[in-house]
């Protein structure tokens, strides 16, 4: 599950950057993240270790903060490079999980690590709304079991999702426009969800990782290029 949410992030991102922009698109997909979110967190509540969320979510709320300062200075076009080479980046971290299983086991379980975790997490997350990949190899890397991974992604997500609201708005990529198109898709949000939860269990879940990461590879590339 962790794999399958962490992939239809990037894909979902990538698409919206094509169709939008780089740096618009990031305000389109964050209310679509947060309708997301709100299942993720309804399913999953129970299954939350709350000291790994206070860990890493100051740190991340500080990256937003450097994330904003960031986008503030670029267009679409010169956001584009930076939006593709994030999403190259993770697409490289997770072929490297799904190559070496144990390549990440030797995280420690440092303050300093969980800081510097958080700062670049919430970097990400606001440049790319696709840090999940990277939060959840962390939290994979020090040993939480499965659920325990998803709850905890579910509302770390959450809450510094909500927290990105204020700050995308001032810097243009929210905008009454974009929230009534993401009114409209609300809805394909949920039915992705069940429509996503049926197809997992269809398609062998290699088959299903490999396809994911091709085409967000394949999409980043783009972004970079062109």
């Amino acid at each position: 599950p962790v794999q399958a949410m962490a992939q239809g992030e990037m894909l979902a991102v990538i698409v919206f950057a094509n169709i939008f922009g780089a740096r618009d698109s990031t305000g389109v997909v964050l209310p679509l993240l947060i309708a997301a979110d709100v299942g993720a967190v309804t399913i999953f509540r129970q299954h939350a270790r709350w000291d790994y969320v206070r860990r890493t979510l100051p740190a991340a709320m500080i990256g937003v903060v450097i994330g904003t300062l960031i986008m503030q200075r670029m267009d679409n076009a010169s956001f584009r490079p930076v939006l593709g080479s994030v999403i190259l980046v993770l697409t490289a971290l997770q072929l490297a999980r799904l190559r070496w299983p144990d390549l990440f086991g030797n995280v420690p379980h440092s303050r300093g690590v969980s800081l510097g975790l958080g700062l670049l997490a919430g970097m990400t997350t606001m440049m790319a709304n696709a840090a999940g990949p990277l939060v959840a190899l962390y939290f994979v890397a020090v040993g939480l079991p499965k659920f325990e991974v998803v709850g905890t992604l579910a509302w770390f997500f959450f809450i510094i999702n909500l927290f990105k609201v204020p700050f995308s708005a001032g810097i243009g990529v929210i905008h009454g426009s974009s929230l009534l198109f993401d009114a409209m898709l609300v809805p394909a949000v949920f039915i992705g969800l069940f429509a996503g939860r049926w197809l997992i269990h269809r398609v062998p879940q290699r088959t299903f990782d490999a396809l994911m990461l091709g085409f967000a590879g394949i999409a980043a590339l783009r972004l970079l290029v062109t």
